[in-house]
């Protein structure tokens, strides 16, 4: 998950790397499923429809 104040949007994107401290945050599947953005804020989902069931360690 990343986001942006200035935008007022929330992305979710597939974990396929290490994420950013401070800039991104990793979240499991069903953490990611119940997210609901902030009132007036925008969701943008960028998951692929059927993604891996493993990630390199670096993920991890």
């Amino acid at each position: 998950m990343s986001f942006n104040y200035d935008d007022r949007t929330v992305w979710l994107r597939d974990l396929t790397g290490p994420v950013s401290p401070g800039a991104e945050y990793a979240m499991c599947e069903t953490h990611a499923e119940r997210l609901t953005p902030p009132v007036g804020w925008t969701l943008i989902d960028r998951r692929q429809p059927i993604r891996p069931l493993f990630v390199s360690l670096e993920v991890a």
